[in-house]
């Protein structure tokens, strides 16, 4: 499938690394330049720069080939002129995108191109089985074509994980981690970053549980 994420903020990255982790082809547009250069390592996700809501940074990132655009700015005018391109310009079959503010939920509809409108504070895995329409989950995410299960983990001051590297914690077989959330923040995940109580992360297996993860980690 081939999705393409308007936002680059902490919830369109995960989205990305999500997505991408379970083999879809990943576009993620993002206007500020500095964040571009931050996401410059992220893995198996294009990232483009650009403002979503001009058609022409839109077609360069590849909407015309896309099954899935997903609006996730924090501006609600904006998500709701993506979807709306992304729908009436390019024939996107699937258009999700966020609400920020309760009540501008009203317009987020067909109308504006809209198949998915989805609260602000609606949970990550919930935001993703809407938009892609899948169902089968466990854990976080399960998408059954790909195999891949998507578990997330908080490290608080009394698991066993804080203050350790990530090349100290002996993973299960088949599992990475896919991104390291601090303070709002995700960032690529390296061996020698030391965990830190609020740190979250998100990690990607084939073959382990949610049990199994969390023993790594707490």
């Amino acid at each position: 499938m081939k999705v393409l994420i308007a936002g680059a903020g902490r919830l369109g990255t995960q989205i990305a690394q999500v997505l991408s982790a379970a083999r879809n082809d990943v576009t993620l547009v993002e206007h500020d330049d500095d964040r571009v250069a931050e996401l410059g390592g992220l893995r198996q996700v294009r990232v483009v720069a650009g403002d979503a809501c001009r058609p022409g940074v839109l077609e360069h990132a590849g909407a015309l080939a896309c099954d899935l655009v997903v609006a996730t700015t924090g501006r609600d005018e904006d998500n709701l002129v993506i979807a709306l391109l992304a729908k009436r310009q390019f024939g996107v079959g699937r258009v999700a995108a966020r609400v920020n503010e309760e009540e501008n939920s009203w317009l987020f509809d067909q109308r504006w191109g809209v198949d998915v409108a989805v609260p602000s504070a609606t949970p990550l895995i919930s935001l993703i089985e809407e938009a892609t329409g899948a169902t089968d989950t466990v854990a976080l995410l399960r998408l059954s074509k790909a195999g891949v299960e998507v578990i997330e983990t908080a490290i608080t001051e009394e698991s066993r994980a804080a203050g350790r590297t990530l090349g100290e914690i002996a993973l299960p077989a088949g599992t990475v981690v896919a991104t390291v959330v601090r303070d709002g923040r995700p960032t690529v995940p390296r061996p020698e970053e030391r965990l830190l109580p609020g740190d979250e992360l998100l990690l990607v297996s084939h073959e382990a549980t949610e049990r199994e993860i969390h023993a790594a980690f707490q």
